[in-house]
């Protein structure tokens, strides 16, 4: 399994570093960004397309999930993990689609359950059966689309044109009879 890359967001700078420093305890984790403020934080997050976000959700001029709809808005998917000291959003965050949703202060073991959780997911979607008759490059294709890179940036990524890049996204359609990217992402 490659590499998670992660970002962090949240105001409080003790509490980015805390669970950068819980993260770095996980081989194969990755922290690329620490981010405070939420304008910020967002462009970071649709720059460098991070595997997973861990997002709180009380921030100021912004909260979590309105963060949360403007990189979506941006067709940027990463996983979210929402990291917070009030348990009342627990609900919520579950409708947000939510990958997980952690207590502060965050706990070693809570943290590696859901990594490990993450982990499953990633292995159970690209050995679905329908991923299997792919192509070894078209598998590669999907697993940058599905962290949300264009057609135009994969091309530039695995150093072949765009026409090419547009070419594999119609087999991987066609082969798993999905009718959009979209629906690869929901993929169970």
């Amino acid at each position: 399994m490659k590499e998670i890359s992660c970002i962090i967001i949240d105001d409080e700078l003790e509490i980015r570093n805390r669970v950068e420093s819980l993260l770095l305890k996980f081989e194969g984790v990755k922290v690329i960004s620490k981010e405070g403020i939420s304008e910020k934080a967002i462009e970071k997050v649709i720059e460098l397309k991070p595997d997973i976000v861990f997002i709180d959700i009380e921030m100021p001029r912004m909260n979590g999930f309105d963060i949360i709809n403007k990189i979506r808005e941006q067709f940027c998917y990463p996983t979210f993990i929402f990291v917070t000291a009030y348990n009342q959003y627990a609900i919520k965050a579950i409708k947000k689609e939510a990958f997980d949703f952690l207590l502060k202060p965050v706990d070693i073991e809570e943290l590696s359950q859901t990594i490990e959780r993450y982990k499953e997911k990633i292995a159970h979607h690209i050995n679905h059966p329908k991923i299997q008759c792919l192509s070894e490059r078209e598998k590669e294709v999907l697993e940058l689309l599905l962290q949300g890179f264009s057609s135009k940036k994969i091309a530039k990524k695995l150093f072949i044109s765009k026409a090419t890049i547009d070419t594999h996204r119609r087999n991987i359609l066609e082969k798993t009879g999905m009718k959009s990217t979209a629906e690869l992402i929901a993929l169970k």
